[in-house]
């Protein structure tokens, strides 16, 4: 396996060398852009507070959750098997029910993931619409963001193109 991934890993070295010989290309931060866009610091405001609001509503759920369980454990030694059963129960439903209120929120394209593909899907479409008009106004073949996971070990600022994408946009970036 580690074979392999090795291989792949000097394939695609020499690959991109081979290419950059030939190619023109820039470098861009995905992260700097979207932070000098207004609509997408407004979209990351509200889904911060929806999501603050999501997580109270949750909190005051197992909140209840431990009362009921610390109220149980105290009458525990007072009550019937059939009582115990059912308080017991009670506890389970209740914390069931706060648990599948996190997923729907939280959860893989719950309430919160949808609500981002809503506010900030849009603004991403807009700069990815951007750094291609970009690139092909200035002949780039290849363009890198740094801000993905693309480990960059070095990279000269003057490939570093954000400030266009930007104008194209309209935004004054620095």
């Amino acid at each position: 396996m580690k074979k392999i991934v090795l291989g792949l890993l000097i394939l695609l070295m020499t690959g991109t060398a081979a290419m950059a010989q030939s190619s023109k290309y820039c470098i861009i931060d995905s992260r700097y852009i979207l932070e000098k866009v207004d609509d997408y610091k407004d979209a990351q405001k509200k889904l911060d507070d929806l999501s603050k609001v999501w997580q109270d509503e949750i909190d005051a759920k197992m909140l209840d959750v431990d009362k009921m369980y610390k109220g149980y454990q105290a009458e525990r030694p007072m009550l019937s098997d059939d009582m115990r059963k059912k308080r017991e129960d009670e506890i389970v439903a209740k914390e069931k029910s706060a648990k599948d209120l996190q997923k729907q929120r939280f959860g893989y394209e719950g309430d919160l993931f949808k609500k981002r593909q809503e506010l900030v899907k849009p603004i991403q479409d807009r700069v990815f619409n951007a750094v291609q008009k970009m690139a092909s106004q200035k002949g780039y073949d290849l363009v890198l963001d740094k801000a993905g996971g693309v480990t960059l070990f070095y990279a000269d600022p003057k490939l570093d193109r954000s400030d266009d994408v930007l104008k194209v946009m309209g935004i004054n970036g620095k």
